[in-house]
Formats: structure tokens, sequence, C-alpha cells
């Protein structure tokens, strides 16, 4: 291993990275929805994940979560990514996200309803 890496690497293990079946993006810029409505969002999904046991978990359920900046779509945020399906959500306030926590990544139900845009990443990719 390059030594340089090292302390990556131990990091990646301590959050369980390569254990994660998803990802959820959540979009908290102020290009998309109104100041400090992405970060209520992002406050709530954190809690959320912690709650139900998904987020530093291992299992079928267990989810990463990242906050960014923009992912684009500069209108009807917050939007969230879900990812390997790729599923874009729209307008995902504070209030919606533990509907979102508990259909999607528990039950495995997408919300359609708040979907706009779908992307699945392809399983097996091979690494680069």
């Amino acid at each position: 291993m390059n030594e340089e890496l090292r302390p990556l690497t131990e990091l990646a293990e301590k959050l369980l990275i390569g254990h994660y079946s998803r990802h959820v993006f959540l979009c908290t810029g102020e290009s998309c929805a109104a100041a400090g409505v992405g970060e209520a969002a992002w406050d709530v999904l954190k809690r959320e994940l912690k709650e139900k046991e998904l987020s530093l978990a291992t299992g079928p359920d267990a989810c990463y979560r990242t906050k960014v900046g923009c992912l684009r779509i500069c209108r009807g945020g917050p939007i969230l990514l879900v990812y390997p399906e790729g599923t874009y959500y729209g307008g995902m306030t504070a209030e919606r996200i533990p509907e979102f926590v508990q259909r999607h990544l528990i039950e495995g139900q997408p919300i359609d309803e708040r979907i706009f845009a779908r992307n699945p990443l392809p399983m097996g990719a091979p690494d680069s």
C-alpha cells in the first residue's frame, strides 16, 4: 500500500466505506432553495439515518450520506440524489425527509411523486 494513502484507508475503514448499499447526496446550496432550507433538511437526514441505524452501518440498508453545495439543478430544491439507482428528488425539505428514509431507503419504494429524473449506475462496473 502507498504509505501516503494509509491515513485515508484507515479513515475509510472507520467510516465503513465499502459496506454501503446506497449513497445519498443532498444539495444544501442556496441556488435551488431558500437560505437555511437545505441545511434544515440535512440535519433531519443525519438524524433519521442515525436513528434508523442506516448510517455507519453494514447490511442491505446501509447508507452513506454526503452534503453538497450544488447538484447543478438550481431550482426546486433541496435536491436529493440516491445512488446507485440514480433517483433524483426535488423539494426535499426537512418535513419530507422522514418519509423518504422510511419509504425509499428502508422499504425500497421510491416516492414517485417527488422524483423528477433517473440515472442509474451500472452495477458491477470495473474499477478505473
